[in-house]
């Protein structure tokens, strides 16, 4: 019970991300670039203490971190950008997809040949994330917006691909917070977009940053040993459905029947190809 409570708080953390921020950007109290470096910067901020907390090293200057606060950074930029016009639930349907689908497709690359059932739940996923962001009838999504959460999805796929060979997770993962801030700054700068942020929306972030990102990371890496890989991969699936649940609840977001049918075919499909078969 006590596994099953804390797997469901850490899930309600990683909707909640979605929620803070299309409702701090797409609510004109924060823009994206501003909302995504005080994120990243409370996110640094809780993951340090938890390691000088619990007397870690820090390896800020690695190899690893290359890779590591790279695909962070384009992961919390491209997040953010994204939900200047995509609703909360829709935009964790495309990150979610886009993470599972691109996981699958690199484990299909690297040598391990994919099972009969792998590739058609990974069909049934990309036919249903295709239903989702066809344009037609009344649900019409925004391609840049989609594109860039795309982008996000590819970036947190490889954030956790290059996770899997650290030692430690929440040592790498706070370093990676803390290098991936000048990245993400410099990025921001390029594009030039602005930095307005009001005080509710500073204060969206910084609990999206130290609370649902941080906090729940830190959650998230001490309940996957717990859970085992499989079983991990496929609570994580919950996230976008509580994020489409919340936006209905919260935002007042509507909820069509191509996207609550796209939504269960993406998630079906992912859920499928994942599984694993009982060994006899």
């Amino acid at each position: 019970m006590q596994l099953f409570l804390l797997t469901t708080l850490t899930m309600v953390a990683f909707a909640a991300n979605s929620i803070l921020n299309r409702f701090a950007v797409a609510g004109n109290l924060a823009d994206p670039g501003a909302f995504a470096l005080l994120r990243l910067f409370a996110g640094a901020a809780m993951l340090v203490c938890l390691v000088l907390w619990q007397h870690k090293p820090l390896p800020l200057f690695h190899r690893k971190r290359i890779v590591g606060a790279g695909a962070l950074s384009l992961y919390m930029v491209a997040f953010s950008l994204a939900y200047l016009s995509l609703d909360a639930g829709l935009g964790a349907l495309i990150l979610f997809g886009v993470v599972q689908i691109t996981m699958f497709g690199w484990t299909a690359v690297s040598g391990i040949p994919p099972t009969v059932r792998q590739i058609i739940g990974a069909v049934v996923a990309f036919s249903g994330l295709t239903w989702i962001l066809w344009p037609a009838g009344g649900v019409r999504v925004d391609l840049v917006g989609a594109g860039l959460m795309g982008l996000a999805g590819l970036g947190w796929a490889a954030y956790t691909l290059a996770g899997r060979l650290e030692t430690d997770a929440l040592s790498a993962t706070s370093a990676n917070f803390v290098m991936a801030l000048p990245v993400s700054a410099a990025a921001i700068l390029m594009l030039g977009t602005s930095l307005a942020l009001t005080w509710e929306g500073a204060a969206l972030a910084v609990i999206s940053g130290a609370v649902t990102s941080g906090l729940g990371y830190a959650l998230w890496y001490r309940l996957v040993p717990r859970l085992g890989s499989a079983r991990a991969a496929t609570v994580q699936l919950s996230a976008p459905a509580i994020a489409v649940l919340a936006g209905v609840l919260l935002l007042g977001e509507d909820l069509p029947l191509r996207l609550l049918l796209g939504g269960v075919l993406l998630l079906g499909g992912i859920a499928l190809s994942i599984r694993r078969t009982p060994a006899r």
